[in-house]
Protein backbone atom coordinates (compact mmCIF):
# COMPACT_ATOMS: atom_id res chain seq x y z
CA UNK A 1 0.00 0.00 0.00
CA UNK A 2 2.67 2.50 1.00
CA UNK A 3 5.48 0.83 -0.99
CA UNK A 4 8.96 0.12 0.30
CA UNK A 5 10.88 3.27 1.09
CA UNK A 6 14.39 3.73 -0.29
CA UNK A 7 15.46 4.72 3.22
CA UNK A 8 14.63 1.30 4.71
CA UNK A 9 17.95 -0.04 6.01
CA UNK A 10 17.97 -3.73 6.88
CA UNK A 11 21.74 -3.98 7.32
CA UNK A 12 21.30 -5.14 10.92
CA UNK A 13 19.64 -8.42 9.83
CA UNK A 14 22.74 -9.65 7.97
CA UNK A 15 24.23 -12.49 9.99
CA UNK A 16 21.00 -12.95 11.97
CA UNK A 17 18.66 -15.94 11.87
CA UNK A 18 15.19 -16.87 13.04
CA UNK A 19 14.35 -19.83 15.22
CA UNK A 20 10.63 -19.76 14.58
CA UNK A 21 7.94 -18.65 12.19
CA UNK A 22 4.66 -17.55 13.72
CA UNK A 23 1.50 -18.03 11.70
CA UNK A 24 -1.52 -15.84 12.29
CA UNK A 25 -4.83 -16.00 10.50
CA UNK A 26 -3.80 -13.12 8.25
CA UNK A 27 -0.02 -12.85 8.63
CA UNK A 28 3.33 -14.61 8.83
CA UNK A 29 5.69 -13.32 11.53
CA UNK A 30 9.39 -13.84 12.18
CA UNK A 31 12.27 -12.05 13.87
CA UNK A 32 15.81 -11.57 12.59
CA UNK A 33 17.97 -10.22 15.41
CA UNK A 34 16.19 -7.14 16.71
CA UNK A 35 14.02 -6.73 13.59
CA UNK A 36 10.46 -8.08 13.68
CA UNK A 37 8.57 -8.78 10.45
CA UNK A 38 4.80 -9.16 10.09
CA UNK A 39 3.86 -10.03 6.51
CA UNK A 40 0.28 -10.09 5.20
CA UNK A 41 1.05 -10.47 1.50
CA UNK A 42 2.20 -13.73 -0.08
CA UNK A 43 5.72 -14.93 0.76
CA UNK A 44 7.69 -17.06 -1.70
CA UNK A 45 10.86 -19.08 -1.18
CA UNK A 46 13.21 -19.75 -4.08
CA UNK A 47 16.17 -22.12 -4.36
CA UNK A 48 18.35 -21.97 -7.45
CA UNK A 49 15.85 -19.54 -8.94
CA UNK A 50 12.95 -21.99 -8.61
CA UNK A 51 9.92 -21.48 -6.39
CA UNK A 52 9.79 -24.27 -3.80
CA UNK A 53 7.55 -22.93 -1.01
CA UNK A 54 4.69 -20.46 -0.77
CA UNK A 55 2.60 -18.88 1.98
CA UNK A 56 -0.46 -16.68 1.81
CA UNK A 57 -3.02 -15.59 4.37
CA UNK A 58 -5.48 -18.22 5.50
CA UNK A 59 -3.05 -21.05 4.74
CA UNK A 60 -0.38 -22.94 6.62
CA UNK A 61 3.16 -22.38 5.26
CA UNK A 62 4.48 -25.12 3.03
CA UNK A 63 7.19 -27.39 4.55
CA UNK A 64 9.99 -25.53 2.77
CA UNK A 65 9.64 -22.75 5.33
CA UNK A 66 11.41 -25.01 7.86
CA UNK A 67 14.56 -24.44 5.80
CA UNK A 68 14.76 -20.75 6.71
CA UNK A 69 14.94 -21.45 10.44
CA UNK A 70 18.46 -21.33 11.92
CA UNK A 71 19.90 -20.19 8.59
CA UNK A 72 21.68 -16.84 8.74
CA UNK A 73 20.89 -13.97 6.39
CA UNK A 74 23.85 -13.35 4.08
CA UNK A 75 22.42 -10.34 2.27
CA UNK A 76 19.26 -8.49 1.44
CA UNK A 77 18.17 -6.53 -1.58
CA UNK A 78 15.40 -4.04 -2.25
CA UNK A 79 15.41 -3.97 -6.07
CA UNK A 80 12.27 -1.83 -6.32
CA UNK A 81 9.54 -0.30 -4.16
CA UNK A 82 7.49 -3.51 -4.10
CA UNK A 83 10.05 -6.23 -3.28
CA UNK A 84 12.40 -7.16 -0.45
CA UNK A 85 14.64 -10.18 -1.04
CA UNK A 86 16.24 -11.88 1.96
CA UNK A 87 19.02 -14.32 1.07
CA UNK A 88 19.98 -17.09 3.49
CA UNK A 89 23.29 -18.92 3.87
CA UNK A 90 21.70 -22.15 2.58
CA UNK A 91 20.90 -20.62 -0.82
CA UNK A 92 17.26 -19.74 -0.14
CA UNK A 93 15.88 -16.40 -1.28
CA UNK A 94 12.73 -15.20 0.49
CA UNK A 95 10.65 -12.71 -1.47
CA UNK A 96 8.47 -10.27 0.50
CA UNK A 97 6.15 -8.38 -1.83
CA UNK A 98 4.01 -5.28 -1.41
CA UNK A 99 1.22 -6.49 -3.69
CA UNK A 100 -1.67 -4.24 -2.68
CA UNK A 101 -2.59 -0.66 -3.45
CA UNK A 102 -5.41 -0.86 -0.89
CA UNK A 103 -4.06 -2.63 2.19
CA UNK A 104 -0.93 -2.69 4.31
CA UNK A 105 1.25 -5.70 3.43
CA UNK A 106 4.14 -5.55 5.91
CA UNK A 107 5.12 -4.20 9.26
CA UNK A 108 8.84 -4.05 10.07
CA UNK A 109 9.72 -3.08 13.63
CA UNK A 110 13.21 -2.41 14.96
CA UNK A 111 13.17 -3.38 18.65
CA UNK A 112 14.47 -0.68 20.94
CA UNK A 113 13.77 2.08 18.42
CA UNK A 114 10.02 2.81 18.27
CA UNK A 115 10.65 5.60 15.73
CA UNK A 116 12.08 3.00 13.34
CA UNK A 117 8.85 1.21 12.43
CA UNK A 118 7.91 0.73 8.80
CA UNK A 119 4.34 0.15 7.60
CA UNK A 120 4.36 -0.95 3.99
Amino acid sequence: MYRIAKELDLTSIVGQFTTQLRVGQFDLQFTLGRVKFGISSPVNLFRDGKLFAHWEEGQWPEPGFYDVMNAAITRYDIPNDQLIILEFENGIAMHLVDDSDQYECMTIIFEGDPRNTWII
